[in-house]
């Protein structure tokens, strides 16, 4: 699946995403419209309940718009089938959890292996999840199983499992939030490298200043609006504080 040919990845139209629970009904997000383009090293911000995790839900396609228009590398996602949808998470998106979601009998390179298996591809697979796993600084520990791992490690595994089969974009949902401060600033440095050398996209939601001092870009969202888009000054220079 192919990004639109000006290098829009994500083009959102007034979207509207609300949750009924019994009777209440929830506004996560009001009338939302941004463009993010392919190299983007963007964070979404905002306090608990902003809608931040809420529009990489939908830009991930885990769930659905309920108005407005959203196109994730030139289609529009309302239209997609299941399966459609399915196929793009698989072969086009890469996801980092908060949680981690590493399979706990696996190893980290059969947790890296497992995503590459499930897209079908035989070819180089082993040696394509170790490169991932050196990408992260992590061959030394693809043997090893998770409750082996220290958190930061963990989230690095789960890095490598998101950006194994090269994809375009890669959602990751406060992924500094279990780290302590070197293991958070070890996680970000190799994330920015892989956007500036690999072309990776990220979208981040966060509200980890850490995190904020690396992104290029930031979406602040209050009460499920754009309150602020900033790009920042661009510079080889990343505030590691």
């Amino acid at each position: 699946m192919e990004a639109t040919t000006n290098g829009i990845l994500v083009k959102a139209q007034a979207v509207t995403k609300v949750y009924h629970t019994d009777e209440v009904a929830t506004h996560a997000l009001r009338g939302v419209s941004t463009e993010i383009t392919a190299g983007e090293f963007l964070a979404v911000v905002g306090p608990s309940g902003s809608g931040k995790t809420t529009l990489l839900n939908l830009i991930g396609a885990l769930d659905a718009v309920t108005e407005g228009r959203l196109e994730v590398m030139g289609k529009d996602v309302a239209t997609m089938s299941k399966r459609q949808r399915a196929d793009m998470r698989l072969h086009s998106l890469g996801f980092v959890f908060q949680a981690y979601n590493l399979f706990p009998v696996l190893t980290a390179q059969e947790n890296v292996e497992f995503v590459l298996e499930l897209q079908g591809i035989s070819e180089r697979r082993s040696e394509r999840a170790r490169e991932a796993l050196d990408q992260l600084g992590l061959l030394e520990f693809a043997d090893r199983r998770p409750t082996q791992m220290s958190g930061g490690q963990q989230q690095r595994v789960a890095v490598a499992r998101a950006i194994a089969s090269r994809p375009r974009l890669v959602l990751a949902d406060e992924p500094s939030a279990n780290l302590d401060g070197e293991n958070a600033r070890i996680l970000l440095d190799m994330m920015h490298d892989l956007n500036v050398r690999e072309g990776i996209t990220f979208i981040f939601s966060t509200h980890d200043p850490r995190v904020i001092a690396y992104a290029r870009r930031v979406i602040t969202l209050v009460d499920g609006r754009i309150d602020t888009d900033v790009v920042k000054k661009q510079d080889t220079d990343v505030n590691k504080e």
